[in-house]
Formats: structure tokens, sequence, C-alpha cells
């Protein structure tokens, strides 16, 4: 599992004082604003830690200042950037697993041990997160990560679910 998880994108600058925009990645803006350090990925693939010193929410974003980073000229420079967050820094309730963690594990029926393809995106649509699941290089079903259909998750296994009868036809 990777240490460390894509968590928003800068969009833009806020303000004279260098305070950045963010579009969150997270489950709400709010735990974006929520964490002490963000990180930025280098090209060697290290990561470049920034302590932010201020972040609030605002119109669904989080509008955060970054140590030493005091004036617009200086915020201009992380426009664009993806940010990251170290997964010890995430909180994840009991029972939920981070999307990072779930792509490309296979998707199997619990019962029979059919293979329906592998997890390939998640989506949320406002009620609950919706799973795509790919075989052979095509979309093959959308399905509502719910308990009904998802029965357990093994990182090692696979996601093993449930369908409804015909949702792989």
């Amino acid at each position: 599992m990777e240490q460390y998880l894509e968590a928003g994108r800068i969009i833009n600058t806020h303000g004279i004082a260098g305070f950045v925009k963010i579009e969150s990645w997270c489950d709400s803006p709010g735990v974006l604003a929520s964490l002490g350090t963000l990180y930025l990925k280098e090209a060697d693939g290290t990561f470049l830690p920034l302590k932010i010193i201020a972040s609030s929410v605002h119109k669904h974003m989080a509008l955060t200042g970054i140590e030493g980073v005091d004036t617009l000229d200086k915020a201009l420079k992380y426009k664009n950037r993806v940010v990251w967050a170290h997964r010890d820094d995430l909180p994840l309730s009991e029972g939920s697993h981070f999307i990072a963690d779930l792509l490309g594990l296979p998707v199997i029926d619990a019962d029979s041990g059919t293979s329906y393809g592998i997890l390939t995106g998640v989506t949320n649509n406002g009620a609950n997160d919706v799973y795509e699941i790919t075989k052979n290089g095509d979309i093959k079903a959308y399905m509502p990560a719910v308990g009904e259909f998802v029965i357990r998750i093994d990182y090692e296994r696979g996601i093993f679910i449930r369908p409804i009868e015909g949702m792989f036809e």
C-alpha cells in the first residue's frame, strides 16, 4: 500500500497573502483542511512536505496557507500541482477503505468464485460510491458499493461481491 495518497489539486491562488485554493479529493474539503502537512511529489518520486499554517473551507474548496508562501507570486508556483497526504494523517472509519488500495483488485463472486474483472474506478453519486468493473479492457458493469453487494474486501485476494441477477450480463 502506498504511503502517500492523492488528496487534491491546487487550482488557484486566493488573495495576495500567498494562500492557495485546493480542490479536495478527500471525503470532504474539511478533511483536507484539517491536515497539518501536505506533500508535493517531485519528479524523482520523493515527497516534499508543505507545512500548513492555516486552512479553512470555502465553497467546497480548502483555502490554505503554506509556511514560507506569503506572496501571490510564491503561491502561483504551486498552481495546478497535485497535493498528497500521508495515509496515517487521514481519518479512516471502521469498514472504510482508501480508493487507492482498492483499484486493481479482482472482483469475485463470493459464492461461486467467478471472476467478474477488476476494479478500475470509483465514483460517488452522492448517496454512495459506485464501483467500475472492467474485464478484458471493456467496462463490464457499474455496481453500488453497498453492503448488499460487497460482502468483504481482502487486499490480498480481492473484492468479494454478491451481485443481483443480470448485473454482469
